[in-house]
């Protein structure tokens, strides 16, 4: 028997999860896709999918297993649940920022989140700006938090600077 991870994710699209998991797994440096299943006859009254049509697609980021599922166009994505993206660096944040903004949504970029083309909402954090906004002097972290909040992507050096000068 396999082993299985306790808690995975599973997102449901309408007909796009190999498209996504392939999309996904060409962002991510350590990223795989595994097994695909595949609508047959059976059930077709229910899911109304053509029969060898791609039903869910298993793959990996980062370590982090998801399951993409094509479910039909009944349920869509929300903002409500996001993915945080822990950055190390500007130069990470620039580079996950430029590819999950690809043909994504505009209007759904402010303090670091944004929307990608599938609908899929994402954080893209850099670690330090955690620390910044977390920092004991109180006067500090609400300034550097005055300067995040109109960010779309986040600008590390701006936050740093606002910091230093307290």
């Amino acid at each position: 028997m396999a082993s299985v991870q306790k808690i995975s994710t599973c997102l449901w699209f309408d007909t796009e999860a190999l498209e996504a998991a392939q999309f996904y797994t060409a962002i991510f440096k350590k990223a795989s896709i595994g097994r695909i299943t595949r609508y047959g006859k059976e059930g077709f009254e229910y899911h109304q999918k053509p029969e060898g049509s791609v039903m869910t697609v298993e793959f990996t980021l980062d370590g982090t297993p998801f399951l993409a599922l094509n479910g039909g166009s009944i349920f869509k994505f929300s903002e409500a649940i996001s993915f945080i993206i822990h950055c190390s660096d500007q130069d990470e944040v620039d580079y996950f920022w430029e590819k999950l903004t690809e043909e994504g949504d505009p209007a759904a970029q402010q303090c670091g989140w944004l929307k990608d083309k599938y609908g899929v909402s994402w954080q893209v954090i850099p670690v330090e700006m955690v620390d910044l906004l977390n920092d004991p002097d109180n006067e500090k972290s609400q300034k550097v938090m005055a300067a995040m909040l109109p960010m779309k992507k986040i600008d590390l050096a701006t936050l740093k600077e606002v910091y230093v000068r307290g």
